[in-house]
């Protein structure tokens, strides 16, 4: 499966701002939006120049990206998907994108950063619904159950995930058992219960030229 091999803090600097792609050190002294505020590239002679309507669009729907760690190829397809539903397309689309596996399981807490997630899938670590799933971009729908293969419980990570859980607050459209580290999908999250960082509006824009 295709995906972003790069540096990841020249992503949040190139979006300029916190994309919280590496769980923690983002929000620590080493983030590399606290050491170098300016966006990646050569500096000397760079002119600022107005960014156009067109380029904020596409500033927007770069974050949305970045932050969901999804390549072109995909995005484009879930908002396609969005756009086939009925209701709004921008609000349509926030909500596949949270539905995907990894994300979920980031939104648990059993995982620092949505990458990590996506590993953990990847490495059949989880479970859904009692089956074994690496594929981290499958939708979740309401009811389902992640949990983790029994194998997995026996782990180092397992064990730091169990200590560390309890300082960690869960989305109110899911829910975790923290003695076993189960969760639920409760219901299908609104759009302002993900707060995201980017304009879906101007996402939706940007496909509509």
């Amino acid at each position: 499966m295709a995906r972003y091999t790069g540096a990841v803090c020249r992503l949040c600097r190139r979006s300029g701002e916190k994309l919280m792609l590496k769980g923690s050190r983002c929000l620590g002294p080493k983030c590399a939006m606290e050491r170098r505020t300016k966006p990646p590239g050569q500096q000397f002679g760079r002119r600022r120049r107005r960014v156009s309507d067109r380029g904020f669009q596409l500033r927007e729907k770069q974050k949305a990206r970045y932050t969901y760690g999804i390549l072109e190829r995909q995005f484009r397809r879930l908002f396609a998907q969005a756009q086939k539903q009925p209701g709004i397309t921008g609000e349509d689309l926030l909500v596949l994108l949270e539905r995907s596996l990894g994300n979920v399981v980031y939104r648990l807490g059993l995982a620092d950063s949505r990458s990590q997630a996506r590993q953990l899938v990847c490495h059949g670590h989880i479970l859904l619904n009692g089956r074994k799933t690496d594929i981290p971009s499958c939708l979740v729908k309401e009811g389902d159950t992640i949990g983790w293969r029994e194998s997995s419980t026996k782990t180092g990570y397992y064990a730091e995930v169990a200590k560390s859980i309890t300082a960690k607050s869960v989305p109110g459209w899911l829910s975790l058992d923290k003695e076993n580290l189960v969760g639920r999908v409760l219901s299908l999250p609104t759009p302002d219960e993900i707060g995201a960082k980017f304009e879906v509006k101007t996402i939706v824009e940007y496909y509509s030229r």
